[in-house]
């Protein structure tokens, strides 16, 4: 245990968790896997890496979540019709109950934080 949980190589790490397909899908079926940093009482704040293949997904947010994107491609379009695109070095707050469809163009990998 650390006083200050933490994950080295972000961007490069191997040593993932197979978190399964991804829900929702519309089309191709997105495949994620990641490393948890930390996770406090009631799974919040969770934090850690998450990795995900090319597919296109509906998504709603059951928590206010950052996203720090180091590698990939991706757009996210909300239910109000705004587009995000995110590459490496985009970072995205997500507030609670943000909905819409996310499209993996090329393998993403993001840090994240649910709150």
């Amino acid at each position: 245990m650390s006083s200050a949980p933490h994950l080295y190589d972000v961007s490069t790490r191997t040593d993932l968790v197979d978190w399964g397909v991804q829900p929702a899908a519309l089309e191709g079926q997105s495949r994620s896997s990641g490393r948890l940093v930390h996770k406090g009482p009631d799974n919040r704040p969770e934090i850690g890496t998450w990795v995900c293949t090319p597919g296109r997904w509906r998504l709603a947010l059951p928590a206010d979540e950052l996203c720090h994107f180091v590698a990939g491609r991706a757009t996210y379009t909300s239910d109000e019709g705004e587009v995000i695109e995110v590459s490496a070095g985009t970072v995205v707050m997500f507030p609670k109950g943000w909905s819409g469809e996310c499209a993996v163009h090329e393998e993403m990998r993001n840090v994240y934080a649910l709150f």
